[in-house]
């Protein structure tokens, strides 16, 4: 779908006029991520996800010169969720999709339904020394600090935040590393070094996100791999500082838990919508 000056590619599953579940992947992933939670999930709801611009199957159409920051990713997804009539939704956030859905949920806190955060940060609790680079970077974003963020995005880095953490890394399919590396080097390194400088802007954010947490209390579950080397469990317990009612579980995995725990995922996130998203 034509949205912003993007060709916005994206997975929908489910019935239309069913609750909907609006799935936002994060970095070095697309929309595959969720290969095995669509199916799940799209018995009793409409769901749909994504590829975010510089991700996947999403493509910049010609001449128009993008800029890759997470306001301007969040504006692409408003729109698109305009565009397909989206007037209510359930967010599953990850990762770089946290940030997009928070930006979703504060300007629209009418539109969100509930809240499932699978390793998708809002506290700086939960941000992990793995961060230094990028604070130095956001600090002084000198041509040297803007170079040292480019080993993010080598195969073997990419590679190694899919295995990090995982007790058996045979559980993870190397297509999901293999894909995510083949888009970046296809779209091109300067738009996730782009991203990886303007990160600094979501903790800026923070405190109006946590006062939104404060207010309108949605229905929150945090399922965290605990071994995240970028995400701390404190970021996942630390929900519960603005908003009681937030559940938290903890996986015995990594930064993509989904990878290792998609069926238990799956299952907890059923439960949970069936508990407080109406039908």
């Amino acid at each position: 779908m034509p949205i912003d000056g993007v060709d916005l590619f994206y997975r929908e599953a489910g019935v239309p006029g069913a609750p909907v579940v609006l799935l936002l992947h994060g970095f070095a992933a697309s929309s595959y991520m969720f290969r095995n939670l669509i199916p799940a999930l799209a018995r009793d709801y409409h769901v749909i996800a994504p590829d975010l611009p510089g991700f996947g199957q999403t493509t910049v159409q010609a001449g128009v010169a993008f800029d890759y920051r997470f306001e301007r990713l969040a504006a692409v997804i408003d729109a698109f969720t305009l565009a397909k009539q989206l007037e209510r939704y359930a967010l599953y956030v990850f990762d770089y999709g946290a940030p997009v859905g928070w930006r979703l949920a504060v300007a629209h806190p009418e539109r969100v339904t509930a809240i499932v955060t699978q390793n998708g940060n809002a506290y700086e609790a939960g941000l992990s020394n793995g961060w230094d680079d990028m604070r130095k970077a956001w600090a002084d974003p000198s041509a040297d600090n803007r170079e040292a963020l480019r080993r993010f995005n080598t195969y073997e880095m990419i590679k190694w935040q899919y295995t990090e953490g995982v007790r058996d890394v045979s559980l993870i399919a190397p297509e999901t590393y293999q894909l995510a590396h083949a888009a970046i080097e296809r779209i091109g390194v300067d738009a996730q070094m782009d991203l990886l400088l303007d990160y600094g802007s979501n903790i800026r954010q923070y405190a109006e996100l946590h006062a939104y947490f404060r207010t309108h209390r949605p229905p929150t579950l945090a399922v965290w791999g605990k071994n995240d080397p970028f995400f701390l469990p404190a970021g996942a317990d630390a929900f519960k500082q603005d908003n009681p009612r937030a559940e938290v579980h903890f996986l015995d995995s990594g930064h993509f838990a989904i990878e290792t725990h998609g069926s238990e995922i799956a299952s907890r996130m059923t439960a949970f919508l069936r508990r407080t998203v109406e039908r």
